[in-house]
């Protein structure tokens, strides 16, 4: 690191549907309140959310079944004050430990479609219920979705624990630390699924407050054969980051295509 991290201003399941999510309007996301923070045991709080404009809640919330805070240690820390309204959830967390907190949920679950009495009928769920699909379903196609919605948050120094990959779906591997990024400055990250380098996937990163200008101003790049790929930030603020791709490596034997999906919230610094 070329600067030392001082504070600065600045899950849940997935949209059930949302993978690819770029095909969707709809953006799933998770906004802490800082990202780089100090003092002693502070406190941040996250929303969460699904919107039509990025990190302004207008569609639906993200719920919080699975959220999962790991600490710098790689222990996982217990969320407070969770609520859930209209549009939003928030959740408090409670910074203990010196170091990068990763913030954010792995959802896998399953999907199939088929004919019923000359009706299209669909059913989501996990592996272990599929038992509730008929077992004599007509024209019945089977999918499996990974995905990840997640957020970096530091305590004093940066740490890398929780950006170790764990091998399974798709995962953003930072090779710039996710709170050390400025504007006017190049990042560099990588891809991978299940551990292997993903070549060749389109990563979608617009800056928030979409809301308030006519256009997107996406920056769209492509990994390389390692699974990597640079970004230079135009200015300082939240930024959204999607990729999404699909394969035939499923778990069960029903299912014949696995979606997989990423999102992360960054927090882009002035200079």
């Amino acid at each position: 690191m070329k600067r030392s991290l001082v504070p600065a201003i600045t899950i849940a399941l997935a949209l059930a549907t949302a993978l690819p999510t770029a095909a969707f309007a709809h953006k799933a996301w998770l906004l802490p309140s800082q990202t780089v923070v100090a003092g002693d045991a502070p406190w941040i709080t996250v929303d969460a959310a699904v919107s039509n404009d990025l990190f302004y809640f207008n569609h639906v919330p993200l719920r919080l079944d699975n959220v999962a805070v790991i600490a710098p240690d790689g222990s996982k820390v217990e969320t407070h004050n969770g609520a859930t309204g209209k549009y939003r959830s928030v959740f408090d967390v409670q910074l203990e430990q010196e170091g990068t907190y990763r913030i954010g949920v792995t959802n896998h679950y399953v999907v199939a479609r088929w004919q019923q009495d000359g009706e299209s009928k669909r059913w989501r769920g996990t592996a272990e219920t599929f038992a509730e699909v008929p077992k004599d379903a007509k024209d019945l196609e089977v999918s499996e979705s990974v995905s990840r919605v997640q957020t970096f948050v530091t305590k004093g120094s940066p740490t890398d624990t929780v950006l170790k990959p764990e091998g399974v779906g798709l995962e953003l591997v930072p090779v710039t630390h996710p709170n050390d990024l400025y504007a006017g400055e190049e990042a560099t990250f990588r891809l991978q699924v299940d551990g292997k380098p993903a070549a060749g996937l389109d990563v979608e990163i617009v800056r928030g407050d979409t809301r308030y200008r006519n256009a997107q101003d996406e920056i769209i790049a492509t990994t390389d054969a390692n699974g990597q790929f640079n970004v230079t930030w135009p200015e300082a603020g939240m930024y959204w980051l999607e990729t999404s791709t699909r394969d035939d490596k499923v778990s069960m034997p029903q299912a014949t295509q696995r979606r997989l999906g990423y999102v992360a919230t960054l927090e882009v610094l002035p200079q």
